[in-house]
């Protein structure tokens, strides 16, 4: 699942930023658009596939809405350093590199 949503997709690279992001510290979407300096739409796309793949959970409502990381996410995340290393994607990091 996290090769298809990070290695396999054109998106998986700001996928890859949002989740290393919200591993630093959790954040709404518009605090992510900010941080990573994406579209708010963009982000929006991005965190909607995050969740429904379980890779994130939420807590709030509407704008204060905010994004963590689910456990299943936090204990493996040696395996998406494996898939971003795989997907030549090492060089992304949670700034904002504007990809």
């Amino acid at each position: 699942m996290l090769w298809w949503l990070i290695g396999g997709s054109r998106g998986g690279r700001n996928r890859l930023r949002i989740i290393r992001a919200l591993d630093d510290m959790p954040m709404n979407a518009n605090q992510l658009s900010n941080e990573l300096d994406l579209d708010y739409k963009t982000t929006q796309h991005h965190l909607e596939l995050l969740v429904e793949n379980n890779v994130l959970m939420t807590m709030g409502d509407n704008y204060g809405k905010t994004y963590f990381l689910t456990d299943r996410m936090e204990a493996n995340l040696d395996v998406l350093d494996e898939v971003a290393r795989k997907a030549n994607l090492t060089d992304v990091s949670a700034g904002g590199d504007g990809a």
